[in-house]
């Protein structure tokens, strides 16, 4: 693995013949006049330090460990995570979000929550209905511990959803959140369906692309992210486009694995995906905001927190 050094991920987006500066821009999320890339946030996965889970050497409940986490990412220019949050169905993970948002807020980093849907087909809306409000409740009012630093956009909360079932109503949900003052931005996965109008926005997903999983790990994702940026700049110009970066995927740790793969390809493909953007946006109106998948699943392999994918040269291959 190559460490990060201080400031490569924004050294990457300013990378392939590019002449903006490469001044680290603020922690604040909203693109400001005159941007020239987009804010990068990382999702961050809060469940290492229970059982089920392949031990990676720290708790997820560790303050000491979460404040040296929020303080390494924004080395790199991140400037928020986004945390995986089930609501009252995985209250490991909940303990988590409930440390981490006040310590964000204590180093001036950003969080969102990314809601993962329930499984369950009876009572998915309602299930739904019920953790955004105690999101919203325990989180987004005005006196929760660490309230300034959750992500907004104009001014309301951003919240990304990782869809499960697909047997909630987000039409419903929709009605119901829009009402909350100020109303939440809806984030989904992958392109707008049929309930695209219940969504603000939609952000690109780890694929490997219409080749599917190549088992040598050779598809990265080029023809899925370019049908992600073209479709949402000419047919969803009113939508947020979240785009996508990742390293590399290998779910063999993973007890759920599938035998699933994207080659790091000596660092390449985070280089690839991290830069993507630029063929459908350009310098004058870029892509807003640009999320890192992970910063911290070792179990699918998309890691970046302890460095990137390296290579050795030859003269070094029988060292």
């Amino acid at each position: 693995m190559l460490r990060l050094s201080s400031g490569l991920l924004a050294l990457l987006l300013f990378a392939h013949g590019c002449s903006q500066s490469t001044t680290q821009k603020p922690a604040w999320l909203r693109p400001r006049s005159g941007a020239t890339s987009p804010e990068l946030l990382a999702v961050y996965e809060p469940w290492f330090g229970h059982p089920s889970h392949i031990s990676v050497g720290y708790s997820s409940h560790d303050p000491v460990e979460l404040h040296k986490q929020i303080r390494n990412a924004k080395k790199l220019g991140i400037s928020g995570f986004v945390v995986d949050w089930y609501g009252d169905r995985d209250a490991f993970n909940e303990l988590t979000y409930q440390l981490l948002q006040p310590i964000a807020a204590q180093e001036h980093f950003h969080i969102a929550m990314m809601y993962d849907e329930t499984n369950v087909e009876d009572g998915a809306t309602d299930q739904t209905l019920s953790d955004f409000t105690m999101f919203h409740d325990k989180y987004l009012a005005p006196d929760s511990p660490g309230r300034e630093a959750y992500l907004t956009d104009d001014g309301r909360p951003v919240i990304f959803i990782f869809p499960k079932g697909g047997h909630t109503d987000w039409n419903r949900v929709r009605q119901v959140v829009s009402q909350w003052k100020p109303a939440p931005l809806l984030i989904d996965e992958n392109l707008p369906g049929a309930d695209a109008n219940a969504f603000d926005g939609f952000y690109a997903w780890v694929q490997p692309g219409k080749g599917g999983w190549a088992a040598d790990g050779s598809n990265w994702g080029e023809d899925y992210l370019a049908n992600f940026y073209q479709t949402m700049r000419s047919k969803y110009p009113d939508k947020l486009a979240v785009g996508g970066a990742w390293a590399k995927f290998d779910d063999s740790k993973a007890s759920w694995s599938l035998n699933r793969h994207i080659s790091g390809r000596c660092g390449q493909t985070f280089t690839d995906t991290m830069n993507f953007w630029r063929k459908y946006y350009p310098p004058d109106d870029p892509l807003p905001y640009l999320l890192i998948e992970t910063w911290n699943d070792y179990e699918e392999g998309t890691a970046i927190e302890a460095g990137l994918p390296a290579c050795r040269s030859e003269s070094k291959a029988g060292t």
